[in-house]
């Protein structure tokens, strides 16, 4: 990533690095645990999708950094953009018998996403570990939605916790309709919006 410590939109990024990064950060979550109960194998699909997150994120929206610390991977939905290519047959050579799982979650994203409005979709938000609270999230949270403020865009969000949720709810996002469940007795996920303030 950048190497500093300034909040930024990066033009170019290590995507694996990034992709390992949010991947570390996501351990702990509930729904990481419901991908997947082994630890190493977990840690390692999530990073190589998180890392073609990011790549499609610098075509059609945007990475914002700070530093090697922190990394949010926004896609722009107010143009259409082609999904990631070969995405189905990437993912199962990655995650092999677990690719069904990924793609169920997915799948379960896709029907509670909005459509019929443009707006940035905020895909991943991640801090490093033992940097949580510290504000970094909140930094690059912050630029970016100054400049969706600016432009008029709508912003949206799945939070996959309840501290999640309330840091977006602080930053004006607002529940969009109510939390559902991940299949199989899955953790609960928050889908949000924001409107353009100010």
């Amino acid at each position: 990533m950048t190497g500093s410590d300034a909040v930024s939109t990066a033009s170019a990024v290590d995507t694996a690095a990034a992709g390992r990064l949010i991947s570390a950060s996501f351990q702990e979550l509930a729904v990481s645990h419901w991908l997947l109960d082994e630890p190493v194998e977990r840690e390692r699909i999530m990073a190589g999708q998180f890392a073609w997150f990011a790549e499609h994120a610098l075509k059609h929206g945007a990475v914002d950094v700070a530093g090697d610390d922190a990394v949010a991977v926004w896609f722009d939905n107010t143009v259409e953009a082609p999904w990631i290519d070969a995405y189905d047959e990437r993912l199962a050579e990655l995650a092999g018998p677990h690719a069904a799982r990924f793609a169920l979650l997915d799948e379960t994203f896709a029907q509670h996403h909005p459509h019929g409005r443009p707006h940035w979709h905020l895909a991943l938000l991640a801090v490093r570990p033992g940097l949580r609270g510290t504000g970094l999230g909140s930094e690059l949270l912050g630029r970016r939605l100054a400049q969706l403020d600016a432009a008029g865009v709508p912003a949206y969000l799945e939070a996959s916790s309840t501290g999640s949720r309330d840091l977006y709810l602080r930053h004006g996002f607002a529940m969009l309709g109510e939390a559902y469940h991940l299949p199989d007795d899955g953790p609960p996920m928050y889908p949000m919006w924001r409107e353009p303030q100010g």
